[in-house]
């Protein structure tokens, strides 16, 4: 075990290519000595009448690889140019870093339950904090800023996830679903962007739970994933200006999965697109199409590109980190 009680090793799991996968270990381990490496093979099978699959057009093997684990519930997953993996433990408002076959490090403690991070234009890493209801950002100096706060004079309600146009202006969703009603300001929940010169504008208003989110390749398209009653991917047309419209219904999500709800989201070169959801995290080609879900141990709530070339995929899992090796590229974080 680590520090803050979190176990620093890797395993590895086998999976078996099918429609919808379930990549289980059928025991758990004698839990293994702080850094040592323990391989272990966990048993795969398919679902009774599920149906072959194109997962195999993106990955690029059947293994999973656990980095580390005895977290509380982990989000937030963004890897960092300098070759180490950012993640959040939302529960007990950490930050953390971990460089592959390295031991997870507290970036960041008392971050104010802090779920989606990203970098602005200048690599300086932007955090929605929840609890903290606004997002800030870590200068140069390593201090910390408030980024915004509020809008029109309002405080704003929880912000949960966030991406960068290559402009540098920044969307974050901003849903109100765990906000008492009579602590709201903004009586609505929807998604806000915040431009470089800090002015802001309201992308989407009155939308049930956003939640992930997600610019397709070229940027013409936002994906934003709503999270509660109504479980889908929705769409929308990003104009040269920023302003969004003709927002519609892009990938039914709805399942008899009991567990996961549609969450964070990344595409890849090819316009794929990919969202932590029911079961597993869905995979959609780009005219939104079902590929199949990749099932991990534990139901994924958000993921990340990242490694030397951008082609292996961080998956944040409840208690645990896993990540693996995908025979696409992920679009890169827009940096100067």
């Amino acid at each position: 075990m680590g520090r803050h009680g979190v176990s620093l090793l890797s395993r590895r799991f086998r999976r078996l290519r099918g429609e919808h996968i379930l990549c289980s270990a059928r025991r758990r381990p004698a839990r293994p000595q702080a850094g040592e490496v323990r391989p272990q093979i966990g048993s795969s099978q398919f679902r009774e009448g599920e149906m072959a699959d194109r997962l195999s057009e993106v990955l690029e093997s059947d293994d999973v690889e656990q980095l580390a684990t005895d977290f509380v519930f982990t989000e937030g997953p963004l890897w960092h140019p300098e070759g180490y993996w950012l993640f959040v433990d939302i529960r007990r408002s950490l930050i953390f870093r971990i460089a592959p076959g390295g031991e997870p490090k507290v970036e960041r403690d008392n971050s104010g339950g802090s779920n989606g991070l990203t970098f602005d234009l200048q690599g300086r890493l932007i955090m929605c904090e929840g609890d903290n209801r606004r997002l800030t950002r870590r200068e140069d100096n390593g201090s910390i800023s408030v980024f915004v706060d509020q809008w029109e004079g309002k405080k704003l309600n929880r912000p949960n996830d966030l991406v960068g146009r290559s402009d540098g202006t920044v969307y974050f969703t901003n849903p109100n679903g765990r906000i008492a009603p009579e602590d709201r300001e903004i009586d609505f929940a929807g998604v806000h962007a915040v431009r470089p010169d800090g002015s802001q504008f309201v992308a989407i208003r009155d939308f049930e739970y956003p939640n992930g989110l997600v610019f397709s390749p070229d940027e013409s398209v936002l994906y934003v994933a709503n999270t509660r009653e109504s479980k889908h991917i929705e769409a929308f047309d990003v104009a040269v200006d920023g302003t969004v419209s003709n927002g519609r219904v892009w990938a039914d999500m709805s399942s008899d999965e009991p567990d996961g709800v549609p969450d964070g989201m990344k595409v890849d070169v090819e316009g794929r697109v990919y969202c932590t959801g029911p079961g597993g995290c869905w995979v959609f080609d780009s005219d939104g199409s079902n590929m199949g879900i990749i099932r991990l141990p534990e139901i994924p709530a958000n993921v990340a590109w990242g490694g030397p070339d951008h082609r292996t995929m961080l998956f944040t899992a409840r208690t645990s980190i896993y990540t693996m090796r995908m025979t696409t590229e992920g679009i890169h974080i827009p940096t100067s």
